[in-house]
């Protein structure tokens, strides 16, 4: 019996300490995967902005799913959301919390963290660290070199037209999301990647390919870290409310995972959404190039870009609105036209086309 037991103990901390142990250990991407995984912290502003308080000035739809009615806290409480902000002109106008959540509760971002890198890439380029979008992705990571890598271009890399072989799927766990995702040695799974087909001639949602930005933006930044970058650049400007992080692969030298893992509160979320509704700007301080933030929401096919993505952006209706979407049914959505931002942050995605509903939100208010 004591046998059995110490076998037991053995594997499991043999299998905790590789990325397919804590695959099956963490079992799926959770929404309390930020305090699982090691971080750099993210410094909340001691003067932070505040949206004004419009609570009880609109009148809020409500929506059809499947046949059947549902006020927009029936649809949140009923699916799991955790989180849901409706900010029109600076006001806040609708802000609730489900699941014993509040608004200090930090949720991490998944996928949406591809639009702040995405930002972060703009900025550098501005800043003089990276010399052009144009630029092969090999200038940065010269050991990918001998795996074809040289036509490659850090444009194709934003649009998802890559040519990369890599396996999306969070279900498999010894596919390159689970090894993204659970590992501890991005910069060394990075160095293994290799190509599947000419870059520029297919699209295809890769988080291997946010992963590379990652990487280039490491070495471009050279003396600091991404998510110092990050507090620099956007979140001390944005005077954010809450002390957040960015997860990385590991506790020593780690890189972020800039495909994933910024971890904040609802309400921060939404003052990244309002500088992009805003062209990169900030009560005047321009923080993203505004010729980034328009080149990464309108429509543009070139070079086999799909309509609906553009520079780590989804665009549901081109040239009205753009978002920033996670695999829990994280959002952060903008409409520009209506001056709306809308926030949802959720456990599950659930059952709901949640692009419809702030899309219809969009069109009523």
């Amino acid at each position: 019996m004591k046998k059995g037991i110490l076998a037991i103990l053995i594997l499991s901390i043999t299998l905790s300490s590789c990325k397919v142990g804590r695959f099956f250990i963490y079992n799926f991407a959770d929404i309390n995967d930020h305090k699982k995984f090691p971080s750099r912290e993210l410094k909340a502003s001691e003067t932070p902005f505040k949206f004004k308080d419009g609570r009880g000035t609109a009148r809020i739809p409500k929506f059809i799913i499947n046949g059947k009615t549902f006020t927009l806290d029936e649809l949140n409480a009923k699916n799991k959301t955790v989180a849901f902000l409706i900010i029109r002109n600076d006001s806040i106008i609708f802000e609730n919390y489900y699941k014993g959540y509040t608004s200090t509760d930090v949720v991490p971002s998944f996928s949406v963290a591809k639009s702040f890198t995405s930002a972060l890439i703009g900025c550098a380029i501005a800043d003089g660290y990276i010399k052009s979008e144009n630029e092969p992705i090999t200038n940065y990571i010269p050991e990918l070199k001998k795996a074809g890598f040289e036509k490659v271009s850090i444009r194709h890399v934003l649009q998802m037209t890559s040519g990369l072989k890599f396996n999306e799927s969070y279900y498999n766990p010894f596919g390159d999301a689970a090894t993204f995702y659970y590992g501890r040695q991005l910069r060394k799974s990075i160095g293994k990647m290799k190509m599947e087909e000419e870059p520029g001639t297919d699209f295809e949602y890769q988080s291997g390919n946010t992963q590379l930005l990652g990487l280039i933006l490491e070495r471009a930044l050279k003396t600091k870290t991404i998510t110092q970058y990050l507090q620099e650049k956007i979140w001390t400007p944005l005077q954010m409310e809450t002390p957040a992080s960015w997860s990385i692969d590991k506790k020593k030298d780690g890189l972020e995972k800039t495909f994933c893992c910024i971890n904040a509160t609802a309400v921060d979320f939404a003052k990244f959404g309002r500088l992009y509704l805003n062209k990169g700007n900030w009560n005047g301080q321009q923080l993203v190039p505004a010729p980034w933030v328009e080149a990464s929401t309108k429509l543009d096919t070139a070079d086999a870009s799909v309509k609906y993505y553009q520079y780590q952006w989804w665009i549901p209706r081109p040239g009205k609105d753009f978002m920033a979407e996670g695999i829990l049914g994280q959002f952060i959505y903008v409409c520009p036209e209506k001056n709306l931002v809308v926030v949802r942050l959720g456990s599950v995605y659930g059952d709901v086309p949640w692009k419809s509903v702030f899309v219809k939100l969009a069109e009523n208010l």
